[in-house]
């Protein structure tokens, strides 16, 4: 019985340990999806921390370096003419399309600067430079793959609606702990019974 006891205890620590970390995910999802819409709603596009942006591709004009669906982090433009031939910058076109590419060339005449971009995977440079002026922010190096998919459909019409799924999955996990707590309670005094009959019918060795 000691035996028994004793893994008994174990289950119910393991029990209560998988518990605390499927209960600990669905809150960091949770927690997680709500900073990204509201943080998204808040600044009226990409979120923004310390100065640097998260900004969506959608484009397959910088693959392999940068995947279609990533999102990049980027830092907003300081001196906007200080950059160079090899560096990759996000700048606004007409209609407010920003775009990341490649600088391959760099322009000066008199106080004004411009950079020619290429796409690393486009066999051709864009058509029209890039005044310096039209310079949003500096591609960090840093993305991660099809995130961005994710932040885009959060800045729709829509995107609240993310906080109802790790929200109702958390409902349900809440809902089936309390019913296996609730279903232990019940079923205790027969277990008790059964061990109490499991010990007098049995003769200890």
């Amino acid at each position: 019985m000691r035996k028994r006891s004793k893994t008994q205890k174990v289950t119910k620590q393991v029990t209560k340990w998988v518990n605390n970390i499927v209960s600990g995910i669905l809150m960091v999802l949770l927690i997680t999806v709500a900073a990204v819409v509201v943080i998204s709603k808040a600044s009226g596009g990409e979120p923004e921390i310390f100065g640097y942006q998260f900004k969506t591709v959608l484009s397959g004009s910088m693959e392999p370096g940068i995947q279609t669906g990533s999102i990049i982090v980027v830092k907003a433009a300081e001196d906007k003419k200080a950059y160079k031939t090899g560096d990759v910058i996000t700048f606004q076109e007409e209609e407010g399309i920003l775009i990341t590419h490649r600088i391959t060339d760099v322009v000066k005449s008199g106080d004004s600067v411009l950079y020619r971009t290429k796409g690393d995977n486009n066999n051709a440079e864009d058509m029209n430079p890039v005044l310096s002026d039209n310079v949003v922010a500096e591609y960090t190096g840093h993305t991660v793959p099809y995130v961005g998919y994710f932040i885009n459909f959060a800045q729709s019409k829509n995107g609240a609606f993310l906080l109802l799924i790790p929200g109702f999955l958390l409902l349900i996990y809440s809902a089936f702990t309390i019913w296996k707590v609730l279903s232990a309670i019940e079923l205790s005094p027969k277990k008790q019974a059964d061990l109490a009959g499991e010990e007098g019918g049995n003769p200890s060795s």
